[in-house]
């Protein structure tokens, strides 16, 4: 009966018209199935090609842009399959080679993008910085609209005035900001002279590309639909539109800001609230559209306009898991639109190597020399230029409107992705080589901002961690929205409430607060107070709870606990078994067991996993009941778990529940970042050495791997 309704599942597959039409006649079902498919595969497949690239040190852009070449239609797309004759992503004929349905999904990925760019820019550091940030953004948009504009005429002889002259132009302006911050990050210069200006300045090219976009797309409109005639009235208007109505509604979002906050603030819960700001750069992109301007340029400037409010990183924090998700079908729908054919052909590599070429020579000469007159030297220039070289997804935005419009043929498009691929994989080691010399960028060192750092130390990690969640926890009462993040293992909170911001970083037994300086009388009594009520927390919990108790009642219970062979298996090693001990002393018992552990290349540091195992014997004693002892503790210097088994038959004080002498010591050493079965390995070792007739097997024995059979046995 199984196999009967297998075989007609199957033919029920196979004659479904979704495998064999070629899409003309399909009704909705059929291509909204069509289209689930196609959007599980490219996210699959453009998620691990970007996990592929970010491994050997690429953005994960380009792992996605990489994986819609190769299963884009004019590659693997669209080879005939047994159940799908036309292939998964079948040629399109027109402009746009994919179906309408995953063009629309990546248009709206493309306003989410630029929604989360906006929201991402630090208006301040933007602002404090603006007029060095502006001086090279505008050279670096003027010399590289020139570099790309001069590519067209000279090499592809087209006027001063051609669709496609002005989109090169257009394309080589923009600057990656989101590249170029992960590089800046990943070098901690994000707060140093050169970081902030090339931020500032990558925003404003971002900002002028966008404006200049829309002016192009509005005087090819008047172009294509005036004959020969050239309306330098009406190009003025819509020049002049462009600039009145992006500037225009920024001024409008940036002073209603708070009060569009607040309207948002109306939804309650954070999750609500992100909704419904996402529903507004909808909103705002639409009417954008609707002026004459880009999508994103409206999405841009509602989450520009929204980076100065409190909810911003809640924001952030809410839509980041849908940017993650719905993000990469852009990228991989833009490398969908390469014809693999014609990219490689000998024309298109020719042009794309001259326009990747001048276009970078455009931003580090454009953004660079500016910079020798704003107190930078040539190495901080430098790094300027070279951190503005990357072009990334604005300039993938562009080139997907060139297309669509029917701007850009494929020839140009595979010149503008080649682009693209060169100068975002030049620039991160560049910059990443020129930032590893050790030596100042500017002539005169710049005066630091109005920030402050202040530190409080802290007993212990664990101590740490209570600390911080309770100081959180009254920032968050006290009306302050939280975004946390980790990065290389440093946590770190931002907190904003209106005009109040804090960062916050945790590091080891240090909480460090980054913040105004006019609000650090706030913050100390705010830390206080956090302090003073945890401690209150902490007493109470000692008069409700009795350790002891708890410690015997766990040892007297008689329900069986829960225990995973493999992970005993595995955890226990024979060599690391000792029937002797030296020592009749609990701290020189505990040092024996440690250097196990290091002879046999189990552990780092000796020393931090003594003072571990001896901060929790302080707490309270491992030693237990009927001669078993189970000291253990957290510690970076192993990987995984770790375990020494020592068994000496007269016994030691360990000062034990019952002030019985203890035979048998197990040491468990877990990874503190990674702890793992920490735990189940404790519970799980403890049920079976509490048996009593186990116990005194164990003792008789006379060899280490009796000792780990017995206890494998008695799971």
């Amino acid at each position: 009966m199984k196999k009967r309704i297998l075989i007609t599942f199957l033919l029920l597959s196979f004659t479904n018209p979704l495998f064999s039409s070629t899409g003309e006649g399909l009704d909705i079902t059929h291509k909204m199935t069509l289209l689930v498919i196609q959007l599980g595969v490219i996210i699959f497949f453009s998620k691990f090609l970007g996990k592929v690239f970010a491994k050997i040190n690429l953005p994960s852009v380009l792992g996605e842009l990489t994986s819609g070449i190769i299963i884009g239609p004019y590659f693997l797309g669209s080879i005939n399959l047994p159940i799908l004759h036309h292939g998964l992503f079948p040629l399109v004929p027109g402009n746009i080679p994919v179906t309408i349905e995953l063009w629309a999904i990546s248009v709206i990925a493309s306003i989410l993008l630029l929604f989360h760019a906006g929201l991402e820019t630090d208006l301040n550091l933007f602002m404090r910085y603006s007029l060095k940030g502006a001086v090279v953004g505008i050279a670096g948009v003027v010399f590289s609209f020139i570099g790309g504009v001069l590519t067209s005429m000279v090499f592809l002889h087209h006027s001063l005035l051609h669709p496609v002259t002005m989109f090169l132009g257009v394309l080589s302006i923009a600057t990656s900001v989101g590249i170029t911050a992960r590089i800046l990050s990943e070098q901690r210069k994000m707060d140093s002279p050169e970081g902030v200006t090339i931020l500032a300045a990558a925003v404003i090219d971002d900002v002028l590309g966008i404006i200049i976009l829309a002016i192009v797309l509005g005087i090819v409109g008047v172009l294509t639909g005036g004959g020969d005639h050239v309306d330098w009235g009406a190009i003025g208007f819509i020049a002049f539109k462009a600039v009145a109505v992006w500037l225009g509604f920024t001024a409008l979002g940036l002073i209603f800001a708070r009060k569009i906050g607040s309207f948002l603030k109306l939804f309650k819960d954070n999750i609500n609230i992100s909704i419904a700001a996402l529903a507004l750069a909808l909103l705002f992109a639409g009417i954008f559209e609707s002026a004459g301007l880009a999508l994103i340029i409206g999405a841009y400037v509602l989450g520009l306009s929204l980076s100065k409010t409190d909810i911003s990183f809640v924001i952030q924090e809410a839509i980041h898991p849908i940017v993650e998700f719905i993000v990469p079908v852009f990228f991989c729908v833009m490398g969908m639109m390469v014809d693999v054919g014609v990219l490689f052909s000998k024309e298109v590599l020719f042009i794309g190597l001259i326009y990747s070429i001048i276009s970078i020579i455009a931003k580090v000469v454009g953004c660079g020399l500016p910079s020798l007159f704003l107190n930078f030297n040539l190495l901080g220039a430098l790094r300027i230029g070279t951190g503005m070289i990357p072009r990334g997804e604005v300039a993938l935005i562009i080139a997907g409107i060139g297309v669509s419009s029917g701007i850009l043929n494929p020839e140009m498009f595979g010149v503008a992705v080649l682009m693209t691929l060169a100068s975002t994989i030049m620039a991160p080691p560049l910059l990443t080589k020129l930032f590893k010399i050790d030596k100042k960028g500017t002539r005169i060192d710049i005066k630091g901002s109005d920030t402050i750092s202040t530190k409080f130390s802290f007993p212990s990690d664990a101590f740490t961690d209570l600390a911080l969640t309770s100081i959180v926890t009254s920032l968050t009462s006290e009306g302050f929205f939280s975004h946390n993040m980790e990065i290389d293992d440093v946590r770190i909170y931002q907190l904003r409430k209106d005009k109040i911001f804090f960062t916050i970083r945790q590091l080891a037994t240090e909480i460090e607060f980054v913040s105004d300086k006019e609000d650090i009388i706030f913050l100390k009594t705010l830390v206080y107070e956090a302090l003073l009520e945890l401690n209150r927390t902490i007493k109470k919990l000692q008069d409700m709870a009795k350790p002891e108790d708890m410690k015997k009642d766990i040892l007297e219970s008689n329900t069986q606990s829960r225990k995973n062979y493999n992970l005993l298996k595995t955890a226990i090693n024979p060599k690391t078994i000792t029937l002797k001990l030296k020592s009749r002393n609990k701290e020189e018992v505990l040092k024996q067991m440690i250097d196990i552990l290091y002879k046999n290349g189990d552990i780092k540091d000796p020393v931090e996993v003594m003072d571990g195992v001896m901060e929790r014997e302080r707490l309270m004693s491992t030693g237990l009941q009927n001669g078993i002892a189970i000291p253990h503790c957290k510690t970076d210097s192993v990987d995984s778990i770790r375990t020494v088994i020592a068994i000496d038959s007269e016994g030691i004080d360990f000062e034990s529940l019952d002030g019985l002498p203890t035979k048998i010591i197990v040491l468990i050493v877990s990874p503190k970042s990674n702890p793992g079965p920490h735990i189940e390995f404790l519970s799980a070792i403890g049920s079976i050495l509490n048996k009593k007739e186990t116990l005194a097997k164990i003792v008789e024995l006379k060899s280490a791997t009796e000792v780990k059979d017995i206890i494998l046995e008695n799971i």
